[in-house]
């Protein structure tokens, strides 16, 4: 897992480095095939498929008020201002590695880069509350009072989730934590389980809708969201960030 998460890893600083005003959705995509691809491991969301519907690109793109799931296009041009969501997944010798992260394009606004400095942070507290002997909703407690206290809400539609063989393990990892809980639905935190933890932060409602794509979700009053995500093994020593770029 350690290997995938370096291929992740190093796919987002490929990523970085192009997100740059000009550039399509679709050519990021490209970038983050070829590099996964030349690494020797596979692009997960590349035919992912849920119900009767299949991903039709390697990486999920999502501009602005995109939450995730945003589909690359050659018609998308990234312009001055906009903050870029990138999700990738890869498989690499028969083990996952999962990270988003939510790049500004050129100059960003104060109000985008606010928002983008405090979902960083909202990841960073989720990871500092993965300690062995802890609980699931330690993580979501953590991201949802950093997020919230911040003004900004936690998207609640979509969560983490475990992840090993499988891009999709259990347990979920909500970014919140639920006012009736269940307690089979809080796991402990024991050393050797990874999670990905992955907060998405909206500026004006915590409602997002999915488009008549099937696919891209957007934030319900089209205000910014970001989402960013790392894979993280529990230890005995702390959390261990497996996709740190």
């Amino acid at each position: 897992m350690r290997a995938a998460g370096r291929l992740v890893a190093e796919t987002h600083r490929r990523v970085r480095e192009a997100a740059k005003p000009g550039v399509t959705t679709l050519e990021i995509d490209e970038l983050v095939h070829s590099t996964v691809c030349d690494g020797g491991g596979k692009p997960l969301f590349l035919g992912y498929r849920v119900k009767n519907k299949t991903f039709p690109a390697s990486a999920c793109i999502s501009v602005n008020h995109e939450v995730v799931h945003g589909i690359p296009s050659k018609k998308r041009r990234l312009r001055d201002g906009d903050i870029v969501s990138v999700d990738i997944g890869v498989k690499l010798g028969g083990y996952c590695g999962d990270s988003a992260w939510t790049y500004a394009v050129g100059e960003p606004s104060p109000e985008a880069a606010n928002l983008l400095r405090v979902g960083e942070d909202s990841l960073m507290r989720g990871i500092e509350a993965c300690l062995e002997g802890g609980r699931v909703s330690d993580i979501g407690r953590a991201i949802q009072a950093h997020a919230e206290g911040a003004g900004y809400f936690v998207v609640k539609d979509y969560v983490g989730h475990g992840i090993g063989k499988d891009l999709h393990e259990e347990p979920q990892v909500p970014n919140y934590v639920a006012k009736k809980p269940v307690s089979f639905r809080d796991p402990e935190l024991k050393k050797g389980l990874v999670l990905a933890i992955e907060p998405m932060v909206n500026i004006g409602t915590e409602k997002v809708t999915e488009l008549v794509d099937g696919w891209t979700v957007v934030t319900n009053d089209r205000s910014l969201s970001v989402h960013f995500e790392h894979t993280v093994a529990i230890t005995e020593n702390g959390p261990d960030i497996l996709t740190l770029v």
